[in-house]
Order: structure tokens, then sequence, then C-alpha cells
């Protein structure tokens, strides 16, 4: 991965983890100091809960990405110690399909005319599972890279001695 790849997706991930980050705050401070600019009130609602820790599902990602593309620049991506940041991206797109199956949850007694809203709202979360499972199959060619790695740093070892 070149230099400028890696400058502009930290680029990215920072604006977008600080703008979260900026979100989720004003948000929380809002619903605690219960100042809506609209009509002064703002009752803490399953729905604002919801956003606001998928926002943190969303910096769970970004944090584990990040990381993950310092040990591809570092070259030691193919290390045991990937998988800890893999894992995390695919806890948090997890808990994010989980956090969308609340909103469709919460959204769907407002649906009762229209329940094609709500099937369309699950098939959406089913969706969400199924980048998950992607990336499940990525952590899967990781490992497999990993063991090939490990074999090929044990047989230049074997060959060094040799030689």
């Amino acid at each position: 991965m070149g230099k400028l790849t890696v400058r502009a997706l930290r680029a990215v991930l920072a604006v977008v983890l600080t703008g979260t980050v900026l979100v989720q705050v004003l948000m929380v401070w809002v619903l605690v100091s219960g100042n809506d600019p609209e009509d002064g009130s703002l009752p803490l609602t399953p729905l604002r809960v919801i956003v606001i820790l998928g926002m943190a599902t969303a910096q769970v990602a970004l944090v584990c990405v990040w990381r993950l593309v310092t040990m591809v620049r570092r070259g030691t991506v193919f290390s045991h110690a990937a998988f800890r940041y893999v894992d995390g991206v695919i806890g948090a797109i997890v808990a994010a399909a989980l956090l969308w199956f609340a909103v469709t949850a919460v959204n769907a007694p407002g649906q009762r005319e229209d329940p094609g809203v709500t099937v369309i709202m699950g098939g959406v979360g089913v969706a969400i599972l199924g980048v998950a499972l992607i990336v499940l199959v990525l952590r899967m060619l990781l490992a497999q890279a990993v063991a090939r790695d490990v074999e090929a740093s044990e047989m230049r070892a074997e060959l060094d001695e040799v030689i």
C-alpha cells in the first residue's frame, strides 16, 4: 500500500471519526441538558439511544481499520495481532446490524398501513449481517496467509541452516 493511499485513507478515517464523536457528544449533551432547540425539551427515546450506540459501533470499526492500515504500512499485518482488529470490525458490524434491527422494531408500529417499509428495513439488517460474513471470510483468508507466512519463515530458517 502506497504512502499516498495510506495518508488518504487515514485522512478519511480521521474526518469520519472526528465527525461522529462531535455529533455523538452533542447528542448526549442535548439529551442530558434537555435543551432541544425546537421545544425546549428532549425526551430520551429509544431511537436516540440507538443512534448514539450506532455511532459508537462505527467508531470502533474506524479505530480497528486505522490499526490495520498501520499494520499494513509496517508490513506486520500477516501476524496474529491483526486478528484482534479484524474481530473488532466484525463485532462492530454485527452490533450495527443488531441496532438496525432495533430501529426496525421501534419503527414497525408506525408502519402498520405500509408493512413493506418494515420488511425492507429488515432486509437492510440482513444485508449488514452479510457484510459481517464477508469480513469473516476475509478473516479466514488472513488466517491462511498468516499460516503460509509462518511456513515460509520456517522454510527460510531451514534453508539458512543448510546454506
